[in-house]
């Protein structure tokens, strides 16, 4: 299984790095074809569309994989549990959807600018995301990274082409750049007929497996989400609270400078994706299988990589970081490669919560994870909202990285408590 796993995230880092360096792409020519105003909006609704499907959508991903990895590792490779999750993200998107018409004019009005085109693109976003973050969680559990990872990059690259389509001329407006975060999703689930073909070619193949019935009722479902959803709420407040602080005390082009510097924490957040996705479900079987010597293997090997990815990084910005900005980002404002750097150092330590939250959540610490995220956000909140440093790029960055360090070490705290339950 620690072989799989090595393939798998290795299968599925391909696929992610180059979707990060497409979304990348997505924002550098975004910001070159629209002024810093309109790049600001359209960041805002990057922020707030993420924040929005991760908190409501990560949930239900994260229990797929853990409960198909964990049926798979115990021999049962059909039959798996699905009305459980699908009732749950129904009902997530549903809720959103019933949210989002009743608070239609103070959505449009302020927070995009009274755009009504911008408020229906995030609507259809949302709802198509449910779809796809479900296929994820399917496809992650079955281990078919291959697949996962050509998901996101259709939805990367779809994206991507809304915005050279604004910069060849083909049409002009954020809008038109904006239409890609809707359409992204949608395109997206054109590798489902690669995964249905290759379940009917499993189970075609396979001898009649102890398949049980429902195994996963909604109150132990629901417990499992409603945990992963806090920490998905404070893993995004950690992304996007200086966004939306900045876009509130200051201007839209501003809350574009904190994006931009932010994205250095997001690309290999992204890219990070493919060891997230490959590690729950592998802690999952490991758990099930070979108890806790080898999902602490597996944890301390994978922390050590990030580390040191993470101390490269930052020291290539330290020497590039403010050419490479320039470069990239056609913004007036000018980068310091100390600040940069420390966004970097806070991008390990998210890294490494990240990797102890999978172990959290293959030992059924959700709960305890989701207590220890819930406090790094809200210090990060706190110190984002104190007056303690003016510049509001220097206090995202700096509060960025106390944020990031102090949820690590809680989740190292919870990691070394052991294997007991809830």
């Amino acid at each position: 299984m620690s072989s799989g796993y090595g393939r798998g995230a290795r299968i599925l880092s391909v696929g992610i790095a180059t979707t990060g360096l497409v979304t990348f792409a997505y924002f550098s020519v975004a910001s070159h074809v629209l002024g810093p105003g309109a790049y600001g909006q359209v960041a805002l609704l990057w922020s707030v569309l993420f924040v929005t499907v991760s908190v409501l959508y990560r949930p239900v991903e994260q229990l797929l994989s853990r409960t198909i990895a964990g049926r798979r590792a115990r021999g049962l490779e059909h039959a798996h549990p699905l009305r459980t999750p699908a009732l749950l993200q129904g009902g997530f998107a549903l809720a959103f959807l019933v949210a989002a018409l009743a608070l239609r004019g103070p959505l449009q009005r302020d927070l995009f600018g009274g755009s009504e085109a911008l408020y229906w693109i995030l609507v259809v976003a949302v709802v198509a995301y449910a779809a796809s973050y479900f296929a994820r969680g399917w496809l992650a559990g079955h281990q078919w990274f291959g697949l996962y990872g050509g998901l996101v990059f259709f939805e990367a690259v779809a994206r991507l082409a809304f915005a050279l389509a604004a910069a060849v001329g083909l049409a002009t407006g954020k809008t038109v750049v904006a239409l890609g975060m809707a359409a992204a999703p949608l395109v997206s689930l054109v590798v489902l007929p690669w995964a249905f073909a290759r379940r009917a070619r499993g189970a075609a193949q396979a001898a009649p497996d102890r398949a049980r019935g429902e195994e996963l009722g909604l109150g132990r479902g629901g417990r499992f989400a409603a945990a992963v959803l806090v920490v998905m709420v404070a893993e995004q407040t950690l992304l996007n609270a200086a966004v939306l602080t900045t876009r509130a005390t200051a201007d839209a082009a501003a809350a574009g400078f904190v994006f931009s510097v932010l994205l250095i924490a997001r690309a290999p957040l992204q890219l990070f994706q493919a060891v997230q996705g490959s590690l729950l479900p592998h802690l999952a079987g490991l758990e099930a299988q070979a108890g806790g010597a080898e999902v602490a293997r597996a944890v301390r090997v994978t922390v050590l990589a990030i580390a040191g990815f993470a101390l490269a990084v930052a020291a290539g910005l330290l020497i590039l970081g403010p050419w490479a900005m320039d470069l990239l980002f056609d913004d007036p404002v000018r980068y310091g490669r100390a600040g940069l750097a420390l966004v970097a150092l806070g991008m390990g330590f998210h890294l490494m919560a990240g990797t102890l939250n999978q172990a959290a959540l293959a030992r059924d610490h959700a709960g305890r994870a989701a207590a220890a995220w819930a406090v790094g956000a809200a210090a990060f909140v706190g110190w984002l909202l104190a007056p303690v440093v003016d510049d509001a790029l220097l206090r995202a960055e700096l509060g960025y990285l106390g944020a990031a360090a102090l949820v690590c070490a809680l989740l190292a705290v919870v990691y070394r408590r052991g294997t007991s339950g809830w």
